[in-house]
């Protein structure tokens, strides 16, 4: 992923209504408006949620009729995770030399 692109999905993640739009367009395909409804907020104000989530790529919207249909977008996540896994990666690594530090100095 690019830096450009991590900025966009943790921005996007860093919201807990974007979060929820998410977990619920990954269980199945909602409208927008049946979004909305769940939100004391305008539907305005979910459409830009929305917006926001599908240009970091976690979710699509597509024509259904006159309405638009949002799906969550597995692979997105998958990338997430496994770019959070990297960090984790070099953490565990740091954690072990410290470690081996203490463990030679007699510690």
């Amino acid at each position: 992923m690019t830096d450009a692109e991590v900025d966009r999905l943790f921005h996007a993640l860093a919201d807990a209504t974007r979060r929820d739009i998410v977990a619920r367009s990954l269980e199945g395909e909602h409208s927008v408006s049946e979004l909305a409804e769940r939100y004391d907020m305008s539907f305005a104000a979910v459409q830009k949620h929305v917006a926001v989530l599908e240009r970091a790529g976690l979710v699509r919207k597509r024509a259904r009729g006159r309405e638009r249909v949002v799906s969550g977008d597995p692979e997105t996540i998958r990338r997430a995770s496994r770019l959070l896994d990297e960090y984790e990666a070099i953490w565990r690594r740091r954690d072990a030399a410290i470690e081996g530090i203490l463990a030679a100095d007699g510690r």
